[in-house]
């Protein structure tokens, strides 16, 4: 086994590099498409909800199937193909902006495709990557990975803010456009051959091989409490997707500066762990990584929802969770992910990977985020934030009884099932 620095491995660094810049494009078009909602095509509370359930739909719908097209068909041709469509997407956006001719309709269809696409992406993805680099180095090419994702949570609202106010929120979203033909080419320039898949022995109808990834998933001892972990953390998780700016500057009073340097915190924390990961996980195990980080996370989540007081004291308790919840929560997903890839076939990965997105994207995040609405109107925005504070904490129990804490590499639990 090798112990040579992914930083060598010229082919993980052509991926590295190409997501590091799909990833900061995303940030900006994340911030981008709401503001060319609100400021160019003048949305209202229904249609920015639109958005977000067009997206949501898409995962729900074309998940699984992804996940099934991912196990049948070479990974990084699909991935190839996935960004080249993205960019022509995006590009569309201030194209029909410049023509005079774009309305909600376009965007509300953009998004829905993009997440279609990005379905597919978020499969073939971590299947792709044990295939080249090697299921013995997947915590250290995760870890790698996820300082991109840091980087441009770091990076990426300011320099979207910068670009709508300087060239207008549609050609903001050019930047992605651009970002995603980067990704494509370095995806294109990876000498490694990709291994075969395997030949299939019959002609399976897709309906089947879903429920196959479906069936491993809920049969599996270590695969099923995750999924559940998954389902009550998103659901919860989503209330801090809808309630968190409005706690942050109505509730607390943050003004946009102090708002901005909270938020920034969380990309700061992220790429700290981001680079401790594989030392923290190699040191206690995947198991106990995954779960200690978790409780830790919780343990100073709990700040958010009893934030209170003077504003520099306010500020303290939700800097706090952001900079070092964040941090640990970077860890954590590192040792999620790597745990996924070591306890799944590869023949079935891209499924596995599929069911777990859609669960928590497609199902659980987007009820969450319905229900924290109505939930936010009962018992307040600080209600809701502590609500789903508490729905995230009680989501470990998931783990913690289940043979996770005793992993400490995905070995250990295939030889003790073997």
């Amino acid at each position: 086994m090798t112990t040579e620095s992914l930083w060598r491995h010229a082919d993980f660094l052509k991926l590295w590099a190409g997501q590091t810049v799909s990833e900061m494009g995303s940030v900006v078009t994340r911030t981008a498409v709401p503001l060319v909602a609100l400021l160019v095509l003048g949305a209202g509370p229904r249609e920015m909800a639109y958005l977000v359930v067009s997206a949501s739909v898409a995962v729900l719908l074309v998940g699984l199937v992804a996940g099934a097209w991912v196990d049948r068909l070479q990974r990084r041709p699909l991935l190839i193909w996935t960004d080249a469509i993205r960019a022509v997407l995006l590009f569309s956006i201030p194209v029909a902006h410049v023509g005079g001719f774009l309305r909600m309709e376009q965007l509300y269809l953009v998004m829905f495709f993009e997440a279609c696409l990005g379905s597919l992406f978020s499969a073939a993805y971590p299947a792709y990557v044990p295939s080249l680099i090697g299921v013995d180095r997947v915590v250290e090419g995760n870890s790698k990975l996820a300082t991109s994702s840091s980087i441009a949570e770091i990076g990426g609202p300011g320099l979207a803010g910068g670009l709508v106010s300087l060239v207008s929120a549609p050609f903001a979203i050019l930047v992605d456009a651009v970002s995603f033909a980067v990704s494509a080419i370095s995806l294109i320039l990876i000498r490694s051959p990709e291994p075969e898949r395997p030949p299939r022995e019959a002609a399976t109808p897709i309906r089947h091989e879903i429920l196959e990834g479906l069936r491993l998933v809920r049969r599996h001892g270590v695969l099923f409490p995750i999924a559940m972990r998954s389902i009550l953390a998103h659901a919860a998780g989503s209330f801090y997707g809808v309630l968190y700016t409005i706690f942050l500057l109505q509730e607390l009073h943050l003004d946009p500066f102090l708002f901005g340097l909270v938020v920034s915190a969380g990309g700061v924390g992220s790429l700290v762990g981001s680079l401790f990961a594989a030392r923290v996980i190699a040191r206690l195990g995947l198991g106990p990584a995954l779960i200690w980080t978790a409780i830790g996370a919780a343990v100073l989540g709990v700040l958010t929802p009893l934030a209170q007081g003077p504003l520099l004291l306010a500020t303290a308790m939700v800097f706090i969770p952001q900079l070092i919840g964040d941090g640990l929560g970077t860890i954590e997903g590192v040792a999620e992910i790597s745990l996924v890839q070591g306890l799944s076939p590869d023949r079935i990965l891209g499924r596995v990977n599929a069911t777990l997105e859609v669960i928590s994207h497609g199902i659980a995040y987007p009820i969450g985020a319905l229900a924290a609405a109505g939930v936010a109107e009962w018992i307040g925005v600080r209600g809701g934030i502590a609500l789903g504070w508490a729905g995230m904490a009680l989501s470990i129990l998931f783990l913690v009884l289940s043979p996770v804490p005793r992993i400490r590499e995905a070995t250990d639990y295939v030889a003790s099932e073997g």
